[in-house]
C-alpha cells in the first residue's frame, strides 16, 4: 500500500495495483524533424517510432504568421465590395 499524496491531511492509501495503470503513456522517442529549408534537428515526440523523420510544410521560419509577412484579402462573391460601396459615404468625426 502507498500514500495517495505526500500532503499530511490526505489519508488516502492506494493498493499497489491501483496506483498508476500501466501501458497508458505513449512511446516517446527520438525523431528527426526536416523544416522547409532543409535544415534538421532531433527531438522526443511520440510521433511515429524511434528514427522516423518528420518533413515540415510549414514552419516558423516560412510562415507569414511568424514572419510578419503580408497577408492579401481575397474577394470572394464581391463581398468586400459590396462592402466598401455600401459604407463608401460614411464618415467617423473625419473633416
Amino acid at each position: 500500500m502507498m500514500r495517495c499524496c505526500r500532503r499530511e491531511a490526505c489519508g488516502a492509501v492506494l493498493d499497489k495495483d491501483t496506483a498508476m495503470k500501466s501501458d497508458t503513456h505513449p512511446d516517446y522517442h527520438f525523431i528527426k524533424v526536416v523544416m522547409t529549408d532543409g535544415t534538421e534537428y532531433v527531438t522526443r515526440s511520440t510521433y511515429g517510432k524511434e528514427g522516423d523523420v518528420l518533413n515540415l510544410d510549414i514552419d516558423p521560419r516560412t510562415h507569414p504568421a511568424w514572419t510578419g509577412g503580408s497577408q492579401q484579402l481575397l474577394d470572394r462573391g464581391g463581398r468586400v465590395s459590396r462592402f466598401n460601396n455600401r459604407f463608401a459615404g460614411l464618415s467617423f468625426g473625419k473633416k
